[in-house]
């Protein structure tokens, strides 16, 4: 098994993968200009779409639900069949014994993180994860935090040893190849009549 210190110069796996969907509330989403809540959802809702065709797993949680609500539902209604939506009522996920069991469950160990907000349950969910054995993947644009402290948390995480990475540089990871990327592109506009290129 590769340490996080050498994954750092190796290509991500994408069947070694979960993607974390961490936090995507109303309530959180309300702090942010409207073109920056525009491009949280589609980024994290085209990881989502892109997670399903490749099976991915995905684990979502969503902070304080009965105080702040669930996820937002334009994100909600990307997730397979069947996923639950985890209350996560502590910073760090892996201190959150059912989505940490969620995620061991899926038999992967690279973790790809995204979500809201990037200083706070981002940073810290990632250091524990790092903490329990698992790679973890941080994208930049995918995640969020007001003003200042969205790059204090990345680099925080770098400091870490977490991979920081964006939309575009992990899917392209993912994939690999021309051939496969035309096969996805094709499945991802019936899936949801959008161009594979459309998020970058």
């Amino acid at each position: 098994m590769l340490d996080q210190r050498t994954i750092l110069n190796t290509l991500i796996s994408v069947d070694d993968c979960i993607l974390v969907v961490i936090d995507v509330q109303d309530s959180f989403l309300r702090k942010y200009a409207q073109d920056r809540v525009e491009k949280i959802l589609s980024r994290v809702g085209w990881l989502m779409e892109i997670s399903k065709i490749l099976e991915i797993p995905i684990v979502a949680t969503a902070e304080s639900i009965d105080r702040m609500g669930t996820l937002s539902p334009s994100l909600a209604e990307r997730l397979p069949p069947d996923t639950p939506i985890f209350n996560k009522v502590i910073f760090n996920l892996t201190d959150n014994p059912e989505i940490f069991k969620a995620v061991e469950k899926t038999g992967r160990k690279t973790a790809v993180l995204v979500g809201i907000e990037t200083d706070v349950c981002i940073a810290q969910s990632a250091i524990g994860l790092l903490q329990q054995g698992y790679h973890v993947v941080a994208v930049a644009d995918a995640t969020a935090s007001p003003g200042d402290a969205h790059a204090a948390g990345l680099e925080r995480m770098r400091n870490a040893g977490v991979l920081v990475t964006n939309v575009k540089g992990l899917y392209y990871e993912w994939v690999r190849s021309v051939e496969r990327t035309a096969s996805i592109a094709k499945a991802h506009l019936q899936r949801i009549g959008l161009p594979i290129d459309v998020i970058f």
